[in-house]
């Protein structure tokens, strides 16, 4: 068979590989630890340790310089990147961006906790801001349910239940009942750290500084974008504020 025929054949077994985002849509892609119920389960303390969280960090960092995000939420395991609307990398191949966000990630957060992790991708898309909100409003509710649940479980375990146990009683309970249980034994759930609760995220800030023209040794304004971690992310209508601020910023 002549090479050329012989290559057209083969590449027609990737059929997912013209696969692309829709243009014009907003881009969401979630990355998740695999299997992290087990892996953190050992090596790191329970319900959160900041240990962990600056693997994250150092994770959430590394995926959205690799593919030039606008916007990383980062909760237990999983962080949501935002691209921008406008973003036409690797001509918005779908298998490429969730390869490169699994590979990007998992190499950054195991660079920082010094062991092999994996992560998996997937992407959503939105046609609207009001999608977009949305989409960070709904995770950020998992976060606080996580945390919720996450402090009530270890709390039970400690005191000797079983995996099993501790699971059957909390699906007996509403979020006040367990907001009820830690409260009884000192923990207020409001007042932990809002990371915990609500999770957090890295995003880049515009900041004016004064730098040199080298053509002319001048003194010249310049403005910079500098990735900085927000860890006391807002809630409710503030949060929806917060977002829309940064979708129109990015618009």
């Amino acid at each position: 068979m002549n090479p050329k025929e012989f290559e057209r054949e083969m590449r027609k077994g990737e059929c997912f590989h013209a696969l692309r985002v829709p243009p014009g849509m907003w881009t969401v892609v979630r990355v998740d630890g695999r299997g992290f119920s087990r892996f953190t389960e050992s090596r790191f303390e329970k319900p959160f340790d900041i240990r962990f969280r600056r693997c994250m960090e150092a994770a959430a960092k590394g995926l959205i310089e690799a593919l030039g995000g606008v916007y990383a939420y980062t909760e237990s395991d999983e962080i949501s990147m935002l691209l921008p609307r406008d973003w036409d990398g690797f001509d918005r191949e779908v298998e490429k961006l969730v390869s490169l966000a699994a590979g990007a990630t998992s190499a950054s957060f195991t660079q920082a906790a010094g062991e092999p992790a994996m992560f998996d991708a997937r992407i959503w898309v939105g046609a609207s801001e009001a999608a977009v909100v949305d989409y960070f409003r709904w995770r950020q509710y998992d976060a606080t349910r996580c945390c919720l649940n996450g402090h009530c479980y270890w709390m039970l375990r400690n005191d000797g239940l079983t995996a099993t146990a501790a699971t059957a009683e909390l699906d007996s309970k509403n979020a006040a009942a367990k907001q009820e249980m830690l409260f009884q034994r000192g923990i207020n759930f409001n007042g932990l750290p809002a990371w915990q609760r609500r999770g957090f995220a890295l995003r880049f800030h515009a900041e004016p500084r004064t730098g040199e023209d080298p053509r002319t040794g001048e003194s010249v304004d310049v403005v910079r974008r500098v990735l900085r971690l927000d860890d006391e992310l807002p809630m409710g209508p503030d949060y929806t504020e917060y977002l829309l601020a940064l979708l129109r910023e990015t618009a």
